[in-house]
């Protein structure tokens, strides 16, 4: 085992290849500690209306350049291969809107996915042709005004009576029949984006209980009785709270984990429905423990990255690094980043500016990869589906992650958070490789 490939991106150089060599008598300074944990299942992103439209303002040579780059399987593309869809509008959506707005419509006569043909189904089309493997999950922001009290967008609850409850529960089951219509099949559900999240956008407020009684009693029931196999996630869960852009943590007890994810998968009947849990933004801190809690059945994921200001920095890129480690440290077999591609800021349809990978100006007539996109690249176009992720001890452990892939080579994701080169000594299968790390660089070493 001693042939290396190794890319690190940096402010200075983006996707550069350095030599590692082997060394000896050299005292390591990571290894193997022997524990195995989570296979991996995927990295990509969410296809939101706002992202087309910017894609739209280009030539389609040079759209289909950017979808390749996302979506190809070459070794120069990032390979995404799990993405997320929104079910009706979220904070990316041109205005809001579900996909059955007829009030008091329980049989879902009037549902229907024409508006995500005119934005949605289109940019996901463009993606499955340069990835026709593409796996897709889904999450609503807001049901239908006519089920929530009170009866809008942007805040609410969902009306817990059995009528209700029977057309919610269909309302998915209708959707992943659309979509498979349209070639897109959605092979997870995730109840409710945010679901601790009063917002100025599409959103809606569950408790763990409210979300125990909806997964145990009615959609879990529904998936059964019509012999799905699309998964049931208890998420995308942002719990606890926080004031996101001053990253304030209001750590109340009745947001917690007990509150939650432990509470709703103590319920063995509810259990008996819920594959996985995916967490985002405060559920950073709530990940910890439901890994510790080691629910032998039960996946973990991250469902959406932190989307920094609009500025598309080095500096937020290597936080969203720190993030990465976090979540897939703790057990997460995806990690997914929020918008693909945005015009220059970001800006949402309530002014909230937020970073992309790739940013489209069409008045400047430019497209800039930004560096969050060469952050995902780094372990999208590196880990490999079903590689195993690997216990490590040692003084670089904290910044390293190191996968076994399925063929057996070794990917090594490695952060050098400092102002000079640091030294990596990596312990493997009885050879000590050396890598000098270049400053404030992600490195990505492939070793076979």
């Amino acid at each position: 085992m001693k042939k290396i490939h190794w890319v690190y991106s940096n402010e200075i150089r983006q996707w550069a290849e350095k030599d590692g060599k082997l060394c000896y008598d050299t005292v390591p300074n990571l290894s193997l500690d022997g524990r195995e944990y989570q296979s991996m299942y995927g990295f990509g992103a969410c296809f939101n209306e706002l992202g087309y439209i910017a894609l739209s303002l280009i030539e389609p040579q040079a759209q289909k350049k950017i979808m390749q780059d996302l979506f190809g399987t070459g070794e120069s593309n990032c390979n995404f291969n799990f993405c997320r869809l929104p079910i009706g509008a979220n904070d990316y959506a041109v205005d809001w809107y579900s996909l059955d707005e007829k009030k008091d419509d329980f049989s879902l006569e009037n549902f229907s996915i024409e508006r995500d043909r005119k934005y949605l189904i289109p940019y996901i089309h463009l993606a499955q042709f340069f990835n026709p493997d593409l796996k897709f999950f889904a999450s609503p922001w807001s049901p239908p005004t006519w089920m929530k009290n009170p009866p809008v967008y942007n805040w609410g609850k969902l009306i817990m009576t059995e009528e209700n409850l029977k057309a919610y529960a269909n309302y998915f089951l209708k959707y992943i029949g659309a979509y498979k219509a349209e070639g897109i099949r959605i092979i997870q559900i995730h109840v409710q984006n945010e679901p601790v999240a009063n917002q100025k956008f599409p959103s809606c407020m569950w408790t763990g209980d409210e979300l125990c009684v909806f997964i145990r009693d009615y959609l879990g029931p529904v998936f059964k009785e019509n012999k799905l196999d699309t998964e049931i996630w208890l998420g995308t869960i942002n719990a606890p709270g926080c004031d996101y852009k001053r990253m304030i943590f209001d750590k109340w007890a009745t947001e917690d984990y007990d509150y939650f994810a432990n509470l709703v998968l103590s319920d063995e009947k509810a259990r008996e429905y819920i594959k996985g849990v995916s967490y985002q933004w405060g559920g950073k801190i709530a990940i910890q423990r439901t890994f510790e809690s080691w629910w032998p059945e039960i996946r973990l994921m991250q469902s959406e990255n932190e989307c920094g200001f609009g500025d598309n920095t080095w500096e937020y890129a290597k936080y969203n690094w720190t993030m990465l480690k976090h979540y897939i440290a703790n057990g997460a077999e995806s990690y997914i980043y929020w918008n693909m591609i945005l015009e220059p800021f970001g800006y949402n349809t309530w002014g909230d500016p937020q970073n992309s990978m790739i940013t489209i100006d069409p008045n400047a007539g430019t497209i800039r990869y930004n560096p969050d996109y060469y952050l995902m690249k780094h372990f999208s176009a590196n880990v490999q589906r079903g590689a195993i992720c690997l216990g490590l001890k040692g003084p670089m452990a904290g910044d390293t992650l190191v996968f076994r892939n399925p063929d057996k080579s070794y990917t090594v994701e490695c952060l050098n958070p400092f102002n000079e080169i640091k030294s990596l000594f990596l312990s493997l299968e009885d050879s000590i490789f050396q890598f000098d790390l270049e400053p404030r660089s992600f490195n990505s070493m492939n070793i076979y």
